[in-house]
């Protein structure tokens, strides 16, 4: 199983990025799958995710309203619409999925199975 993201770059706060992450050697399909991000010296923190079988997005506070998780219809892709981006966005963006992930363990990366290689999103002020 591979995960493949791109989409990231540098853009102006204010602005707006996609990613997307395609996978190769299964599906998404009744599988969690999430975006984390992590910047230099932080940890690795959950920023959206689908819930297995796709119905329950999943936000955290700071993206709220700003940034939107959605699979396509082939259940190979998953993208991360972002829009008035901030300095504090600024991170290596990844994306994951596994069998295990339930509602409870939404936010856990230790949960996820597979990675992808992540994609540096820089935004200047």
């Amino acid at each position: 199983v591979q995960l493949q993201a791109s989409g990231g770059g540098l853009v102006q706060a204010g602005g707006s990025l996609r990613l997307a992450c395609t996978v190769s050697g299964r599906t998404f399909r009744n599988s969690a799958v999430a975006w984390f991000r992590q910047a230099p010296g932080k940890e690795r923190d959950l920023v959206a995710a689908l819930s297995r079988g796709g119905h329950r997005p999943f936000y955290t506070d700071s993206v709220k309203d700003r940034f939107t998780i959605s699979v396509d219809n082939t259940k190979t892709t998953v993208y991360l619409q972002m829009h008035s981006l901030r300095p504090e966005d600024t991170a290596k963006y990844y994306c994951s999925t596994g069998p295990s992930v339930i509602q409870s363990n939404l936010a856990s990366p230790t949960a996820y199975a597979y990675w992808g290689q992540g994609t540096q999103v820089t935004v200047s002020s």
